[in-house]
């Protein structure tokens, strides 16, 4: 199957979330520069002339493929807020997660659902509802 390889970048330093239109890699195969779509992560006008992008103040954060309810496309972090229809009358709200062992995940807390679940699920239906960067109140309020 193929799927959209994108990209976003959450800018720790500027406190903003910026679409991806390149990234580019050194010889090692290291991410050496995240060019935006708005202002360049990589080439900020406030950056000092010469001076090497500092990639640690920068989160990238791929498009899993998918969509929401809403038709709006689903990230690494983003919040969601699962609408259950069979079995439970309460909303529960995760965040999507990517790791090794397990693909894309939902995290509810110390629970996980798998990309294979929440993606097929047809008793569910998922909605963005923000992003762990500027929203981490959503994720106290599921506590």
């Amino acid at each position: 199957m193929k799927r959209e390889i994108k990209f976003r970048v959450w800018d720790k330093a500027k406190r903003r979330i910026l679409g991806v239109d390149q990234l580019a890699f050194g010889p090692d195969g290291e991410l050496v520069s995240i060019y935006s779509d708005g202002p360049d992560f990589s080439n900020d006008s406030e950056a000092l002339v010469g001076e090497k992008p500092d990639l640690n103040k920068a989160v990238l954060m791929e498009y899993t493929g998918l969509h929401d309810k809403n038709g709006r496309e689903i990230y690494e972090c983003d919040i969601v807020k699962m609408h259950q229809v069979v079995l439970s009358p309460d909303d529960k709200i995760g965040w999507v997660e990517y790791t090794d062992k397990y693909g894309y995940s939902i995290r509810f807390a110390s629970r996980r659902c798998r990309q294979s679940d929440w993606a097929n699920d047809e008793g569910a239906k998922y909605e963005v509802i923000g992003n762990i960067f500027e929203n981490p109140e959503l994720m106290e309020a599921s506590k």
